[in-house]
């Protein structure tokens, strides 16, 4: 199978692809490179970076923020940024403020004492980037959605969210009893509070229900939403990449393939280099061996640093297309 057959798409639906792997290893540029190769195959493509530490901007020499803009033909990206995200809920919580009874008040001081936890807890990166998730997810506006996602265990707390949010829903119902009337003032800050007068009401149970099954089922499709492992051939990008594809799977989230990144050429007239590649070759063994089951692909370590959309797209024809990378050859390796 070719490596770019892996690509499913449905009509009229969003396709969603995650690609993951330890800190370190290129997730970004081959994100980002994968994005632009999309996008010019004629996808309306959105590529998210849920990485706290952003390298988006970086990586496509564009600036790109806490909303999606649009970089080529077909291509719109979007940092997000947890931060900005609670900003928004605090302006809109204040402006709810100056409307409030006395009563209302004590309820919506409270909340906003939450949300200043909240937004400094860990988890919260991942709670803007499932947020997102969300909206994309519903709204099918783009054919594909790259995620370039933060180190791996950032990643499986992102996309164990479904499976929170049923606990957190019983909580928030919770939270819409005591703040009583407020919580009506609630509705455009927080999903879930624009309830009558009946708090615990089954139909909005039912409803917030069937949104967190919706993302079960799109996360566990395998058709719409697929892991695209990147790892370097060392043994603790292995290990921990073998470890992860085990907690996907308890998720029911299908990875699809591993993308061994910065692949050394042999050069025979330098010992050291000589060495990294023989060393990699043992790796590269080691990869096949634990991910037999896997469709893997490798991308060789180029000369420069890859970033920029030229540079990307390179490697991307190498990833997806089959192509060469002229400067990697031994002859052309100047020392």
């Amino acid at each position: 199978m070719a490596f770019k057959d892996l690509f499913k798409f449905k009509q009229g639906e969003t396709t969603f692809i995650f690609v993951g792997g330890k800190g370190g290893v290129g997730k970004t540029s081959i994100s980002s490179a994968t994005a632009l190769w999309l996008a010019n195959q004629g996808k309306k493509t959105l590529i998210v970076s849920t990485d706290p530490a952003h390298s988006l901007s970086d990586s496509l020499e564009v600036s790109i923020g806490h909303y999606p803009v649009k970089i080529n033909e077909n291509l719109y990206a979007v940092e997000i940024d947890p931060d900005k995200a609670m900003e928004e809920k605090q302006r809109a919580l204040e402006s709810q403020k100056s409307v409030a009874s006395p009563d209302q008040l004590m309820g919506l001081d409270f909340l906003g004492e939450q949300m200043d936890l909240a937004s400094a807890s860990p988890g919260a990166d991942e709670a803007a980037a499932f947020e997102v998730f969300l909206s994309v997810m519903t709204s099918n506006e783009y054919d594909v959605v790259v995620f370039d996602t933060a180190p791996t265990g950032h990643t499986l707390r992102l996309l164990s969210f479904p499976e929170i949010m049923d606990s957190w829903v019983g909580k928030l119902m919770k939270a819409k009893a005591k703040l009583g009337s407020a919580a009506n003032a609630l509705k455009n800050i927080i999903p879930f509070m624009d309830a009558a007068d009946d708090l615990q009401s089954s139909k909005e149970l039912e409803e917030t229900k069937k949104q967190i099954d919706e993302a079960k089922a799109v996360l566990s499709d395998p058709d719409r939403t697929t892991f695209k492992m990147v790892v370097i051939p060392e043994e603790m990008s292995i290990y921990e990449s073998e470890r992860a594809i085990e907690a996907l799977n308890k998720y029911d989230i299908t990875t699809d393939s591993i993308i061994v990144n910065q692949v050394m050429p042999d050069i025979s007239d330098c010992d050291f280099c000589h060495s990294r590649y023989m060393l990699q070759q043992k790796r590269l063994a080691l990869i096949d061996q634990k991910f037999s089951d896997q469709v893997v692909a490798e991308v060789p370590l180029f000369k420069d640093e890859v970033k920029g959309q030229e540079k990307l797209l390179k490697l991307a024809e190498i990833l997806y297309e089959g192509k060469d990378n002229d400067e990697v050859q031994p002859n052309v390796i100047q020392l």
